[in-house]
């Protein structure tokens, strides 16, 4: 399954692009209304659609929806929750049997809307270009993912058991986002412990042992820096981000930089430390090489 930073990557929408439209929300807020009455003049035109309006209070909730998924195209939050309330929509098309093609003409409204008032509000042409980029990027965005719900259910036909391996997959997933919850809330709790053990260095160079106090609490903020990293790539990942390997790598150098610290202060045996040291340059090598390798692939 596509993840939403992927799609994001693959139609070039960057952080300057979620601004661009954050700045746009109160444009959007003020034409919401005439965006709805636009939009359902159009539906209302058509047969097929017309015929799932026929009652004023189905009409009115949805416009309602309607309003609130234009306003939140220009939230500059684009994340897992974002692309799982998208899925829903499109499964909502998909289970009252709406026809695709009425999906990407009713998209293709919105976005001729949108560029219209751009035009009216932004007429200087540079700085219009920018904010239409923009906007294309997150229509385009939307319609991939409502449309991805029509493809799964013509999976459903193809294959018996998708049904069930789709919910499978989606059991898996949760359990899956649970788990990586867990593990900040975990890592949370161990950040307070690090934190009382850096405190406890501290008193411990006021009571006269400095050497031993200064050691400890530069090892102690090597963890704390170690957990930093840690509960910030797992937050990315609950957002919808990928795995970064160099943290893990990085997590296990700082880990590795404070027992040479411990080491030191035991006054190991020369072997040992020798060891640690041999082992910290073969990681320091390993940490070059996967950072030179993403460089690589993100070109």
């Amino acid at each position: 399954m596509v993840t939403i930073q992927e799609i994001k990557s693959h139609y070039f929408f960057t952080d300057n692009d979620a601004e661009l439209l954050k700045s746009l929300r109160p444009l959007a807020e003020s034409t919401k209304e005439r965006m709805a009455d636009e939009f359902y003049d159009y539906l209302l035109g058509i047969p097929e659609t017309a015929a799932f309006l026929k009652d004023d209070q189905i009409r009115n909730r949805l416009r309602a929806t309607h309003q609130h998924w234009f306003t939140n195209l220009f939230s500059g939050n684009y994340d897992n929750m974002y692309h799982h309330n998208l899925k829903r929509v499109g499964q909502a098309h998909v289970r009252i049997g709406l026809n695709n093609h009425f999906v990407n003409a009713a998209m293709n409204v919105i976005r001729h809307f949108l560029i219209e008032v751009l035009q009216e509000n932004y007429p200087e042409v540079s700085q219009r270009r920018k904010y239409r980029v923009a906007v294309e990027k997150i229509i385009d965005i939307n319609l991939d993912i409502m449309s991805s719900s029509y493809q799964e259910e013509e999976l459903n036909k193809v294959f018996l058991s998708h049904r069930i391996e789709s919910k499978l997959i989606h059991a898996a997933e949760r359990f899956t986002y649970g788990l990586n919850l867990t593990l900040v809330v975990a890592l949370a709790g161990v950040s307070i412990g690090v934190v009382c053990l850096f405190a406890w260095d501290i008193i411990r160079i006021f009571h006269g042992n400095v050497e031993k106090g200064i050691l400890g609490a530069l090892g102690t903020l090597l963890i704390i820096w170690m957990m930093i990293e840690l509960m910030s790539n797992e937050i990315k990942t609950l957002k919808g981000g990928k795995f970064n390997i160099l943290v893990f790598i990085g997590v296990i150098i700082v880990a590795l930089i404070r027992e040479i610290l411990i080491s030191t202060l035991r006054h190991d045996m020369l072997e040992t430390q020798i060891f640690l040291a041999g082992t910290l340059l073969v990681l320091g090598i390993v940490y070059y090489l996967v950072a030179k390798s993403q460089q690589f692939g993100s070109h």
